[in-house]
């Protein structure tokens, strides 16, 4: 079968996969808690009726990982797709304009929760799977199709999971996970490498009292506001690190869209999102995202918890930044228990990680011809350039790049990546029936014979 065949085949079953997608999205899979196993049934009984074979690893309560293989044939190049099925909670439903488990249908959209981040990519992947399996593709490795759970909140029983138990045995020459790479109004990104991510609980633990005689108590949240307002002193315990791709290198692998770098230049002077997000990939950022304290506006708090996350560059390391906090937090005065709670009249600090995952990057991707050939594809289906870049945010490619397993691991799927997370959240159609050419048309010219 021919390119254009495959293009042909996609053009004529839009519909089939419009609905397939929109029963992804209807099916509940919010993390917490979870309950992505209903979401791995219908990928299963969809990939089934196409004649492939799937597995379903169940845990916990109504959760699930799932592996798909285009052949039982692991000798020759293996090809790994990775989508996750967990999706955010949606927040207040009163807010969204349709229900978030609606898939309504409007302006040539596809609305709900999971639709960008990243149900349409997961989607994708498992037809271009099926659209394999169909044409019966010849080839001498395989194409993997991993559909994950627990990536919301760090990937450890998904992704991680999957590669300590199921594909570390499997040969993997590229990986593609399906994210979405839409950066509007720019064209698609093929992101090369992320940050790592600390998230981190500190709890202040003072001496309560009444607030009419203050001097009697430790204000806990005073405590907290003296530990926030020197947490810019971290740069001087974390190395300050050269970034994968400077300021420089960055904004000249955009520029290659636009007719000459005057015009690029210009439009970057009025595009504050871009300027800030290139600014975001050089640096090691810190941010106050959650805090609270007090029980009653004439009681002196004796308890304050902040969450404060962490991004860092390739290179960085998270128990540096650790021992660093640590060291911080004694020189301004205050002891650090290995627990979070003590005596009424202790005053200490305690510093509970909540998440945390080591930025990744692939070193050598200028060198990769398969990379060029996965460009191509994207512009030829896209008709527009793409471009490579990096991502602030954190994803379950740092598992595969990280641990040698599959260094040339790539990020890129349909949707803009605004978008995720967000209320109202929407995937443009046209950009998910490209995305799900780019998967075929790659894996096809990637595996055969």
């Amino acid at each position: 079968m021919s390119e254009e065949q495959i293009l042909d085949e996609i053009e004529s079953n839009k519909e089939e996969y419009i609905e397939f997608l929109r029963g992804l999205i209807q099916t509940e899979s919010y993390n917490p808690p979870g309950n992505e196993k209903n979401v791995a049934l219908k990928i299963e009984k969809y990939l089934k009726n196409a004649g492939i074979k799937s597995e379903i690893y169940p845990f916990g309560e109504n959760r699930a990982n799932l592996i798909a293989t285009l052949n039982d044939n692991f000798e020759g190049k293996n090809l790994l797709f990775n989508g996750h099925m967990d999706v955010v909670p949606p927040g207040l439903e009163e807010e969204w304009k349709y229900h978030p488990l609606s898939a309504v249908v409007k302006r040539k959209r596809i609305f709900g929760r999971g639709t960008v981040d990243m149900k349409g990519g997961t989607a994708a992947m498992a037809i271009s799977l099926k659209i394999l399996k169909k044409i019966g593709v010849k080839t001498s490795g395989n194409l993997i199709f991993n559909a994950v759970a627990d990536e919301e909140v760090g990937g450890i029983l998904g992704t991680k999971w999957c590669l300590d138990n199921l594909l570390k045995s499997k040969k993997c020459d590229f990986a593609v996970i399906g994210e979405p790479t839409g950066f509007n109004p720019l064209p698609k990104v093929i992101s090369l490498g992320e940050k790592g991510r600390i998230s981190i609980k500190i709890i202040t633990n003072g001496i309560s009292g009444h607030a009419s005689v203050p001097y009697l108590g430790v204000n806990a949240i005073i405590m907290m506001n003296v530990i926030i307002h020197n947490l810019d002193k971290l740069d001087e315990y974390v190395p300050k690190i050269k970034p994968p791709l400077s300021k420089e290198e960055l904004e000249e692998l955009i520029s290659i869209l636009f007719p000459s770098r005057e015009i690029f230049d210009r439009f970057l002077e009025e595009q504050p999102l871009l300027q800030n997000v290139i600014k975001a990939n050089t640096h090691f950022t810190k941010n106050l995202t959650m805090i609270k304290g007090g029980i009653k506006s004439n009681v002196i708090p004796d308890h304050c918890e902040s969450v404060i996350d962490f991004r860092l560059l390739p290179g960085q390391k998270i128990e540096t930044l650790l021992n660093g906090l640590k060291k911080l937090i004694n020189e301004l005065g205050y002891q650090i228990k290995s627990e979070p709670t003590g005596l009424p009249d202790e005053v200490f600090v305690y510093i509970d990680v909540l998440d945390k995952g080591e930025a990744s990057y692939w070193k050598d991707w200028k060198k990769s011809q398969t990379l060029k050939d996965f460009y191509n594809i994207a512009e030829q289906c896209y008709k527009k350039k793409p471009f490579y870049f990096l991502f602030p945010g954190s994803s379950d490619t740092k598992y595969y790049r990280n641990t040698n397993y599959c260094a040339s691991t790539i990020m890129f799927g349909p949707g803009n990546a605004s978008l995720a997370h967000s209320t109202n959240e929407y995937i443009e159609i046209q950009d998910y029936i490209n995305a799900i050419k780019v998967y075929t048309l790659f894996a096809y010219s990637f595996l055969k014979d």
